[in-house]
């Protein structure tokens, strides 16, 4: 093979396709994987909306702002005082472009590792060629890549409200919420899902006031009842102010702010003003500068990349995985799938089990979920019996001074298989684990509660949510 003809030819860098092609080299197949995001000095970035405007920077500003609201607000009943608090947001905002850069640089040198050539720019398709597709790469350094398959891994962008287009200096998408060199007075978020949430927590612990303008009715739909109301109630303790219901009519930017105009719930007419605007409605497919009509790549009604269970798509030899096709747009969803591909084209069976991806907000408490919720189990007319357990009874939250929440677990009435598993409280994101592993193994109830944790442990919430299910809590 010449230096530019590939096995396999990944377009994207994100979570999906760097794994995807790690994988695919590690199996022997001469890889390649291409991505155009830009450091500010113009340096490849890979690591995709991920690594370098999403779930890494989020992570890194919760931490900085958590750590500033228990210095102001919990340091105390440890005994610990505390004058003339204060916050460099500029320091803190340098913090996070550090940890983006460490993982910028750890994926350049993984791919390096696995012997994965990286090309850094645009991918585009050209045409189809007798032994597969030709790849165009426009960037610093022009190329042509020759590839018998290709794996379309190029990601999503942040959907703009018609009418309010992102300027990222007073309407900011997940890209410039992440990088406001102050904190604003006033904040306005559109949308309550998990980029407005996160966003919004972290500026209202800084001192901002925020308002969350939420479109549909009921807070977090996709997560259990039980789980949003008790979300609810305590982010709205913590400050953020939260409208439901509300249809905005207007959004004007101007030099000192924004205006949103909306109707609330009930139809009444309201005007907020903020100094800043995030709008967090969603995300759509990324296939700008794909060419897919170059080779006839069949994209759906709403612009995914059309694939089928296995992610392929209507072309041979090619497929597409992460927040560009079907199914939830989560970082770990697209490093399941990324591996599954590469296995297949290697002749492997790839399996991703979709019943078993966690979701995680990270707000404070943490909201994570694997599994049904128990509307869904009623919807589908399904037996099940369910079991909570709150964290207030818990030896570990209590030391830790974190309190607020519960888990619950969620089994089928007959066999007591886990059928969902639900926590709101610390730690929630490390906690699902378990929770995954015994839904991939087809576990019960049972099979948790009679499994020894560690005392004290945050984790005996999960084995006492378990014994609840069977109306024998130990410790509640």
């Amino acid at each position: 093979m010449s230096n530019n003809q590939f096995d396999v030819v990944v377009i994207g860098g994100g979570p999906g396709g760097y794994i995807a092609a790690i994988r695919a080299a590690q199996l022997g197949l001469n890889t390649a994987c291409i991505d155009e995001w830009k450091n500010a000095a113009g340096g490849p970035a890979p690591g995709g909306t991920c690594t370098n405007v999403g779930c890494i920077p989020s992570k890194a500003l919760l931490q900085s702002s958590e750590h500033f609201e228990h210095a102001g607000h919990a340091f105390a009943e440890h005994g610990i005082g505390l004058s003339n608090l204060s916050i460099d947001v500029a320091k803190m905002v340098s913090r996070k472009d550090q940890v983006v850069k460490q993982n910028n640089d750890g994926i350049l040198y993984l791919l390096k590792k696995n012997k994965v050539s990286f090309f850094h720019g645009r991918g585009s398709f050209v045409k189809a060629s007798h032994d597969g597709y030709e790849i165009a790469v426009a960037g610093a350094k022009a190329a042509t890549l020759s590839a018998r398959h290709v794996i379309v891994a190029t990601g999503s962008n942040p959907r703009a409200l018609p009418g309010a287009d992102f300027d990222e200096e007073r309407i900011l998408s997940n890209d410039g919420a992440l990088r406001m060199a102050a904190v604003p007075k006033t904040l306005g978020v559109i949308g309550a899902g998990v980029i407005g949430l996160e966003m919004g927590s972290v500026w209202r612990r800084l001192g901002a006031q925020v308002t969350v303008l939420e479109a549909l009715p009921a807070f977090l739909g996709a997560a259990d009842g039980q789980i949003a109301k008790e979300a609810h109630k305590l982010l709205t303790k913590q400050g953020l102010k939260i409208e439901l219901g509300v249809k905005i009519s207007q959004v004007k930017a101007g030099k000192k702010g924004v205006s949103v105009g909306y109707a609330d719930a009930k139809g009444a007419a309201h005007t907020l003003e903020c100094d800043k605007l995030i709008v967090s409605i969603g995300r759509v497919p990324n296939t700008t500068g794909l060419n897919a009509e170059a080779v006839g790549l069949k994209l759906d009604e709403r612009g995914f990349v059309a694939v089928d269970d296995d992610c392929r798509t209507n072309l041979p030899n090619v497929w597409a995985v992460g927040d560009v096709v079907r199914g939830p747009m989560l970082a770990h969803k697209a490093e399941e799938e990324g591996v599954a591909v590469a296995e297949r084209i290697a002749g492997q069976h790839g399996h991703v089990d979709f019943d078993t991806v966690p979701w995680v907000i990270y707000t404070s408490p943490e909201i994570a979920w694997v599994g049904k919720t128990e509307e869904q189990l009623k919807a589908a007319g399904r037996a099940y019996r369910a079991g909570s357990f709150p964290f207030m009874a818990n030896g570990r939250a209590r030391a830790l001074g974190d309190t607020n929440g519960f888990v619950k677990i969620l089994a089928d009435a007959a066999s007591d298989q886990i059928l969902g598993v639900h926590i709101i409280g610390p730690m929630a994101s490390e906690l699902i684990a378990e929770a995954v592993v015994a839904m991939e193994f087809k576990a019960s109830s049972e099979d948790i509660a009679r499994i020894c944790h560690a005392h004290p442990s945050l984790s005996e919430a999960t084995k006492e949510a378990a014994l609840a299910v069977d109306k024998r809590t130990l410790n509640f």
